[in-house]
């Protein structure tokens, strides 16, 4: 046989053959950051424009759904046993290894499943966009004004204008340092920029999710293979970090839309 033939499809060619372990850990790890900054610069582009409409726009501060809090619940608690699953790895234990990162993607989907009815929930209290017919006939989907929202104003939500908190009365809204004019026309044709940035934020992160699942599914079944064992957890450490930075994004995000504006 030629020493020139070609490499069958189905070997598996490992770049890193012959090389130190640590070049491979390295470039890995280094791969991983890359893709971290990346993310990193996405949201921080997401968040500088709701700092620029902030001052702009009538402001809408809502009071998050219990959604909200389990997704808070669910992404710290995958952190944790993806550490613990790690570490049981490390220790030879791939018994226990298995369980722990198959907990990890079960809370994971949780996460994922929490996200998508809390921007449904707030989407119920007028946040989304209404679907109407243009004159072709074709749907055509506008995003709601601050006038299509429902709830109780002052608990469930409230507006901001100009740096001062609006106060409802009757059905009117006014500006305490101007009590004697309402400003309730402006407040309801107002573009909702607040639910229009929040539900980029949070499918954007679940699209991000995505492919954190994806690998936590992929290493759920190398491991069961024996592929991922306590001579070989890379694979784990490297999407670790990748899933514990997503959730620290989710948290820092979670207290930037609804606690600091």
């Amino acid at each position: 046989m030629s020493q020139n033939a070609p490499t069958p499809a189905s070997t598996k060619i490992d770049v890193f053959e012959g090389l130190d372990p640590a070049i491979k850990v390295r470039t890995r790890k280094m791969m991983m950051w890359f893709i971290i900054f990346a993310i990193v610069m996405l949201f921080a582009g997401v968040t500088s424009a709701l700092i620029v409409l902030y001052g702009k726009l009538i402001w809408l501060h809502m009071s998050p759904p219990v959604y909200f809090w389990l997704s808070n619940a669910f992404i710290i608690a995958s952190s944790v046993t993806l550490i613990l699953a790690l570490r049981a790895l490390k220790k030879g234990n791939q018994s226990l290894g298995m369980t722990l990162h198959t907990l990890t993607l079960a809370l994971g989907i949780a996460f994922t499943v929490s996200q998508h009815a809390g921007w449904k929930h707030m989407a119920s209290r007028g946040l989304g966009f209404t679907i109407t017919q243009n004159d072709q006939g074709l749907s055509a989907y506008r995003w709601n004004t601050l006038g299509k929202l429902n709830g109780e104003y002052g608990s469930d939500y409230w507006f901001e204008m100009n740096n001062e908190r609006l106060v409802k009365e009757g059905n009117e809204f006014y500006k305490p340092s101007d009590p004697s004019r309402p400003v309730t026309n402006t407040v309801m044709t107002t573009f909702n920029a607040f639910g229009a940035m929040l539900s980029v934020v949070i499918y954007v992160h679940i699209i991000h999710l995505a492919f954190g699942l994806i690998y936590l599914i992929v290493n759920t079944v190398r491991i069961a293979k024996r592929r991922i064992n306590q001579e070989n957890t890379l694979s784990i450490y490297i999407s670790g970090m990748y899933w514990h930075f997503l959730g620290g994004l989710w948290l820092y995000l979670f207290y930037f839309l609804f606690f600091l504006f």
